[in-house]
């Protein structure tokens, strides 16, 4: 996910994604501690997206 893509959404939809990734790492996190999961490079990527969707609302609040 890009940065340019997050800043044409709205400030809801940035905090539904948020919560949404933020539900993807639980869930990546615990596959881990299992051994069950297949791509590890996922994890940091989804910690990435998580800090981006972030800034993007920082910047907004920001502006505001």
């Amino acid at each position: 996910m890009k940065a340019a893509e997050l800043r044409t959404m709205s400030a809801e939809e940035l905090e539904s994604k948020l919560k949404d990734l933020k539900a993807e790492l639980f869930n990546l996190r615990f596959q881990h501690a299992i051994n069950q999961l297949d791509n590890p490079h996922k994890m940091t990527e989804v910690k990435h997206d998580i800090a981006r969707v972030m800034t993007v609302l920082q910047e907004m609040k920001k502006e505001a």
